[in-house]
């Protein structure tokens, strides 16, 4: 009986535990929903300036460069938050798995959470890059705007 009960604590010590962790995996879910949000609308603007006629597509020529570039950053995020929350989940897993098994794994999670840190700051800061591209995006229509706007100021 005593046994059973020392088990019964170790196991509610290491659920324990866990629920920071889990808490971590829930917020990490929030952002990649914010991450693939973005990236599906990058998309649909590249495939919208793709799809205008070919004597129109060259005025949005920036603008779809600027997208390629926020895609590509969006995907790097999305990947290192991704591999974040797989590190949060190995480090869960190996305090379940010492508890059950009595093998002593301190090093293992405490090397996957540092890693899962890193990754995910990593992905932060890609976010962040993504995010002034963005800005420009609003930056490139309103300069090409002003242009004809120069010229016939100019004129005058």
């Amino acid at each position: 009986m005593i046994n059973t009960m020392i088990e019964i604590h170790s196991v509610s010590e290491a659920i324990r535990d866990a629920v920071a962790p889990v808490f971590l995996l829930t917020g990490i879910g929030s952002i990649l929903g914010v991450l693939i949000g973005r990236l599906g609308r990058s998309i649909d603007r590249a495939r919208f300036l793709t799809d205008t006629p070919e004597e129109k597509r060259e005025r949005f020529k920036d603008e779809l460069k600027i997208i390629v570039r926020r895609t590509k950053w969006l995907r790097r995020a999305i990947g290192l938050a991704t591999f974040a929350a797989l590190c949060i989940c190995v480090s869960i897993a190996s305090m379940f798995i010492s508890v059950e098994t009595g093998l002593r794994l301190p090093h293992l999670v405490m090397v996957s959470f540092i890693i899962s840190m890193a990754s995910l700051i990593l992905g932060l800061l890609c976010f962040l890059r993504e995010i002034v591209l963005a800005s420009r995006e609003v930056i490139v229509p309103y300069q090409q705007l002003e242009k004809p706007a120069r010229k016939q100021a100019g004129k005058s």
